[in-house]
């Protein structure tokens, strides 16, 4: 079942996709929610990033691949950082290229959407915690993370965390999902899940050992190989299988 939050006229709302549209629902899918009789025509339907989280908690060189581009080593345990909700943007928003960075990189991503409090999750049980997967773009002002020596200001800007277009929630992460990014149409990274150093299980466990993860919280869990230089007029797009196309233009800050 694929769930989106979308925005028809002055309402915004979650529901159901179809082929017809959206099946709205009342509520949300953290808390009670029942299907109404409204069904929103696609073409009438903005499509918004699916949730609006506490915190994004992101992990950092969990493909190998990837980790050797970037000319580190892969980690022992996991890295994680904190991406801020202000950074959140949904399908076919902008994202604003900041003037002071002179090389913002796309990440394409696997993201976990939380469903209920999770402290202390077992591996084995991290599923019980998961509403479902989407699709995300770890975009990260590169220069800056390097120049800083830590990761807050080159992933922290608002619109660096493009989310969408829907969660899945019958998602397998254990199955080998491709995940690409296409920039103009161009293939720049094509990786599966699968070449996860640490799988979603496992940093279910390894975070919330750390903090407490709330409903609609958002994990991220790497990115693959291939990561490049964007510009303003670029059109990004992430893909993951199972989930579909997040796609957002990066424009020039104002």
């Amino acid at each position: 079942m694929k769930l989106v939050r979308i925005k028809a006229g002055d309402d915004i709302a979650y529901g159901v996709a179809d082929t017809e549209g959206v099946l709205v629902y009342k509520g949300s899918p953290f808390v009670a929610w029942e299907p109404t009789e409204t069904v929103v025509p696609w073409e009438t339907a903005q499509i918004l990033a699916p949730v609006l989280p506490s915190k994004i908690v992101a992990v950092g060189r969990n493909y190998e691949d990837h980790a050797a581009e970037q000319d580190v080593a892969t980690p022992e345990e996991p890295i994680i950082f904190l991406k801020p909700a202000t950074s959140v943007v949904g399908p076919e928003a902008n994202v604003v290229h900041p003037a002071i960075s002179e090389n913002v990189q796309h990440e394409a991503e696997l993201a976990v959407v939380v469903s209920r409090v999770a402290r202390h999750v077992r591996a084995e049980d991290a599923s019980a915690y998961i509403l479902g997967y989407t699709a995300a773009n770890d975009v990260t002002a590169r220069d800056l993370q390097r120049k800083d020596g830590q990761w807050a200001r080159g992933k922290g800007f608002d619109t660096f965390c493009p989310l969408g277009p829907a969660i899945e929630t019958e998602l397998d992460p254990l199955e080998k999902l491709a995940v690409i990014c296409r920039v103009n149409g161009e293939v720049r990274q094509a990786g599966f899940t699968s070449d996860m150093v640490f799988g979603v299980a496992e940093l279910f466990q390894f975070v919330t050992e750390v903090m407490t993860l709330l409903p609609g919280d958002v994990l991220l869990t790497g990115t693959p190989a291939g990561v490049s230089k964007v510009e303003p007029g670029d059109v990004m797009e992430v893909e993951v299988d199972g989930i579909g196309v997040l796609e957002n233009r990066v424009v020039a800050a104002r």
